[in-house]
């Protein structure tokens, strides 16, 4: 049989089912498998809220969307080109993503009566067979008979044979795009080595989904993506998360402090705990404490006894340890605080990105409580943030907030390995000697930056008093006295701000540096933000787009950058935080454009926001 191998410039393919049909492993996998080819990509996977949903539900759908382009990507795509279906349920759920004339992959076993009603089709009506899929390429595939039917002579149960069929698709989808199945494989080995059983089950599977494309006569066309031209180096596919957690890993090597992590599991932060704790090799010690409060108490105990100290949370949690924030404030000792963000308030969207954390990062503690705060706005970009967040917390012994969002965190894009050379230097110094002329150690003592001396405790003579009461000026005694109350809440807020000082400028990500909009950007919206303003450039438009990585202090240029431009839209993936703050520090009238549905916001979407104000 002779086929046609077509060159596409960009793929966007949607992998949706039941929560327990191994949507998130197929997408991982296709994901590692795009990556080793050197083409670019970008991913969202979309969970369930429900740790499992009741099957065959439209709450229970879980979802992997994943984009793959020979082009630079930014986002995983507002429209999919193919939409993989296990059951009814995905296809209702999924359906308006997909891109008329797109590919549907549908698993007819998925469409049998219960499925159907299950997923609110009328009785009767099947899309499958009715006719109202007309608009689009139907490959129907009965993948839970033929996984069964490869796996036939095995002594397996059913439910345990139906398991493995997310690998009968990963199989197909390999064919349809010219992959090799060697990488996958190589994963299950090591993931089910010790399980002869299901490691031979998913390994048959995958050949079979692959051997059913090549040995069906009716696909005759299959494509093929080219490599992306990135810049030369060594590239993996790395999630938010993951690179965080090395971000954190190389800060502690390079300041020479040994890695303390206090945390307590919550969705989506919990990948850190687990990502930390698989690197003992690097003196990282992790602490799954028994609540949020114990969980960042133990960090500034860590803190204090000397060592990089983290926490990590995700809205709920950082609400519970406002008050040892608070504690960490006074007693200016370094200290990240991670807060991996989520659709809230309370319990909220567990599972669903937003943005809305901002003004709890600047104003959600008891009294005058100032923090720097600092952004990621890309999964690659992780490492670099986090790794900025421990410069600043040592450098100017303060607590730092770092927002970050689980669009971001469970997201995956190439990230090229950074040289160990050319990070930037932490300097961290303990206090071990007096300075000329004095008598004693005076722990609120301070240099040119307002930062105090960190003498680690045993250290003789250099005994001093830590605690939530106010301090003494200098001395670090507790004081009541109302003015040195009012002098130490401003000295604190100085130490904040004079951290602008040692902050890059703002630049311009793209566009022109005077012009008609800016679109002013904080977080993961960055990708959304770049592809619309690149496509309205494109067309001859005056926009431009800058995305603030210091959120506090902001950069110190940040103010004459806005007034380069006669309008500012600030898109946030919350009901308009940013563009509060803009407007109170800068007496900017910036313009919001605020989506609160769970999921980011698109380029289309927003180019048509900005299209109104041109």
């Amino acid at each position: 049989m002779t086929r046609q191998v077509k060159v596409v410039e960009d793929v966007v393919i949607k992998f949706a089912g039941d929560s327990g049909d191994g949507m998130q492993l197929t997408g991982s996998q296709f994901t590692n498998n795009t990556a080793l080819l050197g083409i670019d990509l970008a991913t969202f996977p979309d969970f369930p809220a429900e740790i499992r949903a009741p099957q065959g539900t439209l709450p229970g759908v879980s979802g992997f969307q994943l984009r793959f382009s020979s082009k630079p990507v930014f986002t995983p795509g507002d429209m999919c080109d193919v939409l993989v279906a296990m059951n009814a349920a995905a296809l209702k759920t999924n359906l308006s993503v997909l891109k008329k004339g797109g590919k549907i992959i549908a698993n007819t076993d998925g469409f049998d009566a219960k499925n159907l009603r299950l997923a609110n089709y009328p009785d009767g009506v099947n899309p499958l067979e009715n006719g109202s899929l007309g608009n689009y390429e139907l490959i129907k595939i009965d993948v839970t008979k033929m996984t069964r039917e490869s796996l036939s002579d095995m002594t397996m149960g059913m439910k345990e044979k139906d398991r493995a069929k997310n690998m009968f698709v990963l199989g197909f989808l390999y064919f349809m795009y010219g992959r090799t199945l060697e990488n996958t494989e190589q994963f299950l080995k090591d993931k089910f080595g010790k399980k002869p059983d299901i490691l031979e089950s998913n390994i048959r599977v995958l050949r079979a989904g692959y051997n059913y494309g090549d040995t069906t006569e009716t696909f005759t066309t299959t494509y093929k993506v080219e490599k992306a031209k990135m810049e030369p180096g060594s590239y993996r596919s790395v999630m938010g998360n993951q690179a965080l957690s090395y971000g954190l890993i190389a800060a502690s090597q390079k300041s020479g402090l040994p890695l303390f992590l206090g945390s307590y599991p919550i969705t989506p932060a919990s990948d850190i705990l687990h990502e930390l704790a698989r690197h003992k090799n690097f003196g990282v010690r992790t602490f799954q404490a028994e609540d949020e409060i114990a969980a960042i108490t133990s960090a500034i105990g860590a803190s204090y006894g000397g060592s990089l100290a983290v926490t990590t949370s995700s809205g709920p949690g950082i609400a519970l340890k406002a008050e040892a924030m608070g504690l960490a404030v006074m007693l200016e000792i370094p200290l990240v605080i991670v807060n991996i963000q989520r659709g809230g308030p309370s319990t909220g969207l567990p599972t669903k990105t937003e943005q809305s954390d901002l003004l709890q990062a600047y104003y959600g503690r008891n009294g005058e409580c100032p923090m720097p705060v600092i952004a990621s706005s890309t999964p690659a970009d992780c490492f670099d943030v986090a790794y900025e967040a421990a410069r600043l917390s040592v450098q100017h012994m303060t607590p730092v907030i770092l927002l970050s969002d689980g669009y971001i965190a469970n997201g995956a894009e190439p990230w090229k390995y950074p040289v160990s050379a050319n990070l930037p230097l932490i300097k961290t110094s303990f206090k071990t000697e007096l300075d000329e002329g004095e008598e004693k150690y005076l722990p609120y003592k301070r240099d040119e930056k307002l930062t105090r001396p960190w003498a680690i405790p045993g250290t003789k003579g250099f005994e001093h008093r830590i605690g939530g009461l106010e301090k003494e000026d200098i001395t670090g005694n507790v004081s009541y006295d109302p003015e040195n109350h009012q002098h130490m809440v401003k000295v604190r807020q100085a130490k904040v701000d004079r951290i602008a000082d040692y902050i890059p400028d703002q630049k311009i990500d793209n566009g022109p540096v005077k012009g008609k909009i800016l679109v002013l950007g904080w977080g993961s919206t960055y990708g959304a933000i770049k592809t619309a303003v690149e496509d309205l450039l494109e067309e001859g438009y005056s926009v431009a787009h800058a995305h603030i990585r210091y959120l506090r202090p902001f950069p110190k240029n940040l103010g004459e950058v806005l007034k380069n431009y006669e309008k500012v839209i600030i898109p946030e993936i919350n009901n308009g935080q940013l563009v509060k703050i803009i407007r109170d520090v800068y007496f900017v009238d910036a313009i919001p454009y605020n989506k609160i549905m769970g999921v980011p916001i698109t380029k289309t979407e927003l180019v048509e926001e900005i299209r109104k104000y041109l």
